[in-house]
């Protein structure tokens, strides 16, 4: 039974009758109402389909615009990442949230979510309940951020841009960042996902920078996926110059990423539990929650302002 609900929702989500922010919050009723033991298959699902999403997300972008808003973001992604690590370390410290989670926690809000936990938490040595923990803060802070991003853009009258440069330094995953620009529109999801990836590159960089410090020999993850989109996003902005049978396909790949990532975020939703809940306990929440709420108001002021503009 409670598999054929699993499976009710995913057809849903995957024809396109329902929506992102109602596919999240079928998850989310779903992940909170019933007992059941598909975590890990979900997981990977969502793991791999968000990926995927994302590079067929990039056969529906302009290059030039592509390299505009990853080139003019770079100096805010930066700045943004070292004030996220900065604060979280500090406020773990204070708050006397568990060293490694810490780490996590500030990692996965610095640069993107779930994607960066996974990447640091070898090098971290962290073990599964610490991962955990991190995962389920990320995944519930991801959850509320889809739903009212976009409700606060549309109150402060931010522009496609805006928004999208917003979601991108303020919201963890990518997944969540794709969703609330591709509610708000167009511009904003393609600013959003553009100045994200580039984002979710400096994984790499800190990846690589942990391990020596740590000395570690773990295997970093690299983020292949975002080499596929800048792919993509090739093909899509010249292929159609000496193929133009070929703007069909591309079209209809874009609407599949867009699919995808409605399954993604059902997907997501049902992995917010109540053991979940209660694994991410009082402190790493607290951190979680505070480090979120004044990188996402600072970030909002600074766009607002035009202090941050691509």
């Amino acid at each position: 039974m409670i598999r054929n609900l699993l499976y009710v929702g995913l057809i849903l989500s995957a024809t396109g009758l329902i929506g992102p922010p109602l596919a999240l919050t079928l998850g989310l009723v779903f992940g909170l109402t019933t007992i059941h033991d598909f975590h890990a298959e979900n997981r990977n699902l969502s793991h791999f389909l968000l990926q995927a999403a994302v590079v067929c997300l990039g056969f529906g972008m302009n290059l030039r615009e592509v390299v505009h808003a990853g080139r003019s973001g770079f100096v805010y992604t930066a700045i943004s990442i070292s004030f996220a690590l900065g604060l979280g370390i500090l406020l773990g410290k204070l708050l006397q949230v568990q060293k490694t989670q810490s780490l996590l926690i500030s990692f996965g809000t610095a640069i993107c979510g779930g994607s960066a936990i996974a990447a640091m938490g070898p090098i971290l040595q962290a073990d599964e309940q610490e991962m955990a923990v991190s995962m389920g803060t990320v995944f519930v802070l991801n959850s509320v951020a889809l739903l009212i991003f976009p409700l606060i853009g549309w109150r402060m009258h931010l522009s496609q841009t805006q928004f999208g440069l917003w979601a991108a330094l303020a919201i963890h995953d990518t997944s969540s960042v794709v969703g609330a620009g591709a509610r708000f529109g167009a511009t904003a999801l393609a600013v959003g996902t553009t100045v994200k990836l580039a984002r979710a590159l400096w994984i790499v960089l800190l990846s690589i920078a942990t391990a020596m410090l740590r000395k570690s020999k773990q295997r970093i993850q690299w983020p292949w996926f975002i080499l596929y989109f800048c792919a993509a996003a090739v093909l899509a902005s010249y292929a159609p110059h000496y193929v133009p049978q070929s703007i069909g396909l591309f079209n209809a790949l874009n609407h599949l990423g867009h699919s995808a990532l409605t399954v993604v975020l059902f997907l997501i939703g049902t992995g917010i539990t109540r053991q979940t809940l209660k694994q991410v306990g009082l402190r790493p929440l607290v951190q979680g929650i505070t480090l979120w709420i004044v990188v996402a108001s600072f970030s909002l002021w600074a766009i607002h302002t035009g202090w941050i503009a691509l």
